[in-house]
C-alpha cells in the first residue's frame, strides 16, 4: 500500500501534474483501493473545515506583507546599511548579503521572496567589486532559505496547521537556531575568503559616522519585525490579526517612503492573490489526502513498520534526515511539506521527539531542499535574477551552504535546548 502510494505520487508529479491535484487524486485512487468506506464523500466538509481556519488567513497577509516592502524600496535601504556595517569582514558583501536576507526574513516570512529581493540589490554590486560569483551568488540562495527558518515564517504556520502544534511556540523556537545559522553562514564565507582571499573582492570601507547615519534604514523592517511578532507574544493579537497589522505598518512606511500608489497596490496584490491561491490550495488538498490516508491506516501501518524494526529514536531521525535529504532534491518544499509531514511527525513524536523541536528540524530541512539541484527553488530564483551566466554557479557556491546547514542538523540533535529553551521560558 505504502509502495504504491509513492510510486503513483512520485509519478504524477514527474508527469508534471500539479501538485494539488496530484494530492487529490492519489486520496481518490486510495480511497476507491484500500477503503471499506466511500471517504471521498466527507471531501466536502474536510475542504469546509480547512478553508475556514483563521490560522490559514495568515498565509496571504504575510505573501502582501512580503510584496508591499519589495516594492516600496525598503530593501535597497535595508542592504546599504548591511553593507556599510559588515563590508570590512573577510568577504565583503557577501556578509551583507546573509545580514540583509536575514532581516528582510524577519518581516516577509518568505525565502523565495527574500532571495528575489535581496538578490535584485545585491548581484550588480557582486559584479561590480569583483567577488567570485559562485560563492556570491550561493550566499544569496542560502541567506534566502533564512525566511523559512526566522519568524514569521508562512512554513511554519502551514507546519503548525498540519500537527497541531502552537504557532507562536514555532515562532519563538526559531529564533535561535534562525540566529546561529545566519552566523554559521557568514562564518562559512569567512573561512573561504580565508584561504582564497581573491574570493572577497574589494572590500568596502565606510566611516563611523556613514554608519551610524545608515542605521535609520534598519528601522522599518525592524518596526515591522515588532509590531508582528512583539503583538503575538504581548497577547495583543493572534499570528492572523498580527499579520493584519503588519500589512498596515508596511502600508503607512510605504506612504511615508512616497511609494505607495495604485500601480503599486495592484501589482502587490494580483502576486498576492497568485501565490496565495497556490499555496491555500496544495493545503486544502494535503488535509484531504491525510484524511485518506488516517482513513485506510497507513499511517498507523508505517508506524508500526518501523516500530516493529527496533530501531532507537536516533536511528530514527537519522533515517528521517537522510530521507528528507533525497526527497528534497526532487521535490518543491511546501509539496515534500504537505505530503510527508503527516506521516512523519506523528513518528516522531511517537518516538518521544517534541513537537516544536521536530518542526526547526524540519525546517532547516525544508532551506536545504531550496538549495539542493535539480529541483532547488532558490537556485532557480537567484538565477533569474541574475539574468545571465550558468546555473551551475548557483549550485556550485551553494554546495558550502549545503555543508553548513547539515552541520546545523546535527548541532539541535546535540543541543535541543536551541529550539526548545526560549518556548519553555517563555509558556
Amino acid at each position: 500500500m505504502l509502495l504504491n502510494a509513492l510510486m503513483l505520487l512520485l509519478g504524477m508529479l514527474a508527469l508534471a501534474i500539479p501538485v494539488a491535484a496530484a494530492m487529490g487524486i492519489l486520496g481518490l485512487v486510495l480511497d476507491q483501493l484500500y477503503s471499506m468506506l466511500p471517504l471521498y464523500r466527507a471531501s466536502g466538509e474536510v475542504f469546509w473545515s480547512t478553508s475556514t481556519d483563521f490560522l490559514l488567513v495568515s498565509i496571504p497577509m504575510f505573501i502582501l506583507l512580503g510584496e508591499l516592502m519589495l516594492r516600496a524600496g525598503m530593501a535597497e535601504r535595508l542592504y546599504d546599511a548591511m553593507e556599510k556595517w559588515l563590508g570590512w569582514l573577510p568577504g565583503g558583501l557577501m556578509h551583507a548579503n546573509i545580514g540583509a536576507c536575514a532581516t528582510f526574513a524577519a518581516t516577509s516570512g518568505s525565502s523565495v521572496a527574500t532571495a528575489a529581493t535581496i538578490g535584485t540589490v545585491a548581484i550588480p554590486q557582486g559584479e561590480r567589486h569583483g567577488y567570485s560569483q559562485p560563492l556570491f551568488l550561493g550566499t544569496l540562495a542560502a541567506g534566502g532559505t533564512l525566511g523559512i527558518l526566522i519568524p514569521p515564517s508562512i512554513n511554519m504556520i502551514i507546519y503548525g496547521t498540519l500537527t497541531d502544534t502552537s504557532v507562536p511556540q514555532l515562532y519563538l523556537a526559531g529564533f535561535i537556531p534562525g540566529l546561529v545559522m545566519a552566523c554559521i553562514f557568514s562564518l562559512t564565507v569567512a573561512i573561504a575568503c580565508f584561504f582564497k582571499p581573491a574570493w572577497g573582492g574589494v572590500r568596502q570601507t565606510s566611516t563611523w559616522g556613514a554608519r551610524v547615519a545608515s542605521l535609520v534604514n534598519l528601522v522599518p523592517p525592524l518596526l515591522i519585525f515588532l509590531v508582528v511578532v512583539g503583538s503575538i507574544y504581548a497577547g495583543i493579537a493572534t499570528p492572523t490579526e498580527a499579520a493584519a497589522v503588519g500589512v498596515m505598518s508596511a502600508l503607512g512606511l510605504a506612504a511615508l517612503y512616497k511609494s505607495l500608489s495604485w500601480t503599486m497596490l495592484r501589482e502587490a496584490a494580483e502576486s498576492t492573490i497568485r501565490t496565495a491561491s497556490m499555496v491555500i490550495l496544495i493545503v486544502l488538498a494535503a488535509y484531504f489526502l491525510n484524511f485518506v490516508l488516517v482513513g485506510i491506516g497507513l499511517t498507523d501501518m508505517l508506524t508500526s513498520t518501523i516500530l516493529s524494526l527496533g530501531w532507537t529514536p536516533m536511528q530514527t531521525f537519522m533515517a528521517v534526515v537522510l530521507f528528507y535529504l533525497v526527497l528534497g532534491c526532487f521535490l518543491e518544499t511546501l509539496s515534500m511539506m504537505v505530503t510527508t509531514i503527516p506521516i512523519t511527525a506523528p513518528l516522531m513524536i511517537s518516538m518521544g521527539f517534541d513537537p516544536v523541536w521536530y518542526g526547526i528540524v524540519v525546517m532547516v530541512l525544508l532551506e536545504m531542499a531550496l538549495i539542493t539541484p535539480p529541483v532547488g527553488l532558490n537556485l532557480f530564483v537567484v538565477q533569474g535574477v541574475r539574468r545571465g551566466g550558468s546555473l551551475n554557479d548557483v549550485i556550485l557556491g551553494s554546495i558550502p551552504f549545503v555543508i553548513a546547514m547539515i552541520f546545523m542538523v546535527v548541532l539541535l540533535a546535540l543541543v535541543p535546548g536551541m529550539a526548545t529553551w526560549l518556548p519553555q521560558q517563555f509558556y
